[in-house]
């Protein structure tokens, strides 16, 4: 199911888990087209209603119900690949949506490289399953591929069904249909000979997906595995095409320490080099920068505080929370502290600098970002990357496209 052309810009959205329910209350205004509608419905209730209240899920699904009728989500006639593509910063890279299969995800074909938290998935999955449908898609990398960059070159020559600028962030974003069986023929039989395609960003949207299956597959006495409960909805990028961005910290104290005593114990597994009150963006992996007091200083992790042979523990984002967050500042469980928070690249050095300067903050770490084959080489080993460690830029728009399970 997608919105009409002309209303496509009233639907569309950021996705949920970008933004809180006031910002969603604020982007969404008199526009009851707008898509935060169904996942944010929260804001059609007072302010403070939490997200989670059971009459939240029921108004999700109320509302999927009424943009059908009101014909701002239509369904298809026949099925169809799409092609979706976002320009950020002069460079375009180019998606395909599919539904993909909960026997791939739960065989490790569809691999995964964050864990994923209870409360999250069963969030996502009261989603999922009060709307029998995948409102949002994952988003997944496949090793790059000359045959479907081909089909999509072709595509990409021809006029959008949908094409737009985003509010806010200023992205453009575009949407063809594939509807020639040929083409979708040759896309499948492409897709059959990749081994493994590589979860991105979405892996609590991928772990309900696989939930809710397992709920239908036991209320169906005459399960196939072909019904379309089987299936959730992924948008696919090539791995080369994608941008990373740093995942950075911020701190609220020095664990006890003076600045010279923190200094000091940052000299036991770094060169430190004081840059001035000038922003100083890291340079290459294992390099860091703090700021701190005014002050931006560049750290680079010293030889033999690292093993090069550990495909996690040669990640800046384990270096930086054995050796400094946890080593010096006691911060052991980054996805549950409340002594740090994260921020993502696309908001600039310039948000570490103001949330220190402010004294929110005591002091800010930036790192540099991860790279898309560090995260294809540690899901292909079965390692987790540790919490917070990529910030995928930019995010995929939520309501160009629907996935209902039946």
């Amino acid at each position: 199911m997608r919105p009409p052309r002309d209303l496509v810009e009233k639907v569309e959205s950021r996705p949920y888990d970008v933004l809180n329910s006031e910002e969603a209350r604020t982007e969404a205004g008199d526009n009851e087209m707008s898509l935060y509608h169904i996942i944010k419905p929260e804001i059609d209730f007072e302010p403070g209603t939490s997200e989670y209240d059971p009459k939240v899920y029921e108004r999700a699904a109320e509302n999927f119900r009424k943009f059908q009728e009101k014909g701002w989500l239509v369904q298809d006639e026949e099925e169809h690949y799409y092609i979706y593509a976002q320009t950020m910063n002069g460079k375009t890279q180019y998606g395909l949506v599919v539904a993909a299969h909960v026997d791939d995800y739960m065989r490790g074909r569809i691999k995964k490289h964050e864990l994923t938290r209870r409360d999250k998935e069963e969030d996502r999955m009261k989603h999922v399953r009060v709307n029998n449908a995948n409102v949002e898609p994952v988003f997944f990398a496949y090793p790059d591929n000359d045959v479907l960059d081909r089909v999509i070159s072709r595509y990409a020559d021809t006029e959008p069904e949908y094409d737009f600028i985003a509010p806010i962030d200023g992205f453009r974003h575009q949407f063809w249909v594939i509807s020639d069986h040929d083409d979708i023929e040759v896309i499948t039989r492409e897709f059959s000979n990749i081994p493994y395609l590589y979860i991105a960003d979405g892996h609590h949207r991928s772990a309900a997906a696989a939930l809710v299956c397992a709920e239908k597959q036991k209320e169906n006495p005459n399960h196939k595995g072909n019904e379309e409960y089987n299936y959730f909805m992924a948008v696919c990028f090539q791995a080369s095409q994608l941008t990373i961005l740093d995942y950075n910290r911020v701190v609220t104290d020095l664990n006890g320490l003076t600045p010279a005593e923190f200094m000091k114990a940052l000299n036991e597994n770094f060169t430190v080099e004081d840059m001035g009150e000038n922003i100083y963006k890291p340079q290459r992996l294992h390099e860091f920068s703090l700021y701190l007091d005014k002050h931006w200083y560049r750290l680079v992790a010293r030889s033999g505080s690292y093993d090069n042979s550990d495909p996690i523990g040669v990640l800046d984002v384990d270096i930086s929370s054995r050796l400094i967050l946890d080593g010096i500042l006691g911060i052991t469980d980054l996805r549950s502290s409340k002594r740090i928070d994260f921020v993502g690249g696309l908001r600039g050095l310039e948000e570490l600098k103001r949330r220190v300067d402010s004294g929110e903050m005591r002091l800010a770490l930036a790192l540099y970002p991860v790279s898309m084959k560090q995260i294809m080489d540690i899901a292909d080993s079965g390692n987790i990357m540790p919490p917070k460690a990529t910030w995928f830029e930019p995010k995929l728009r939520s309501g160009l496209v629907i996935h209902k399970l039946s």
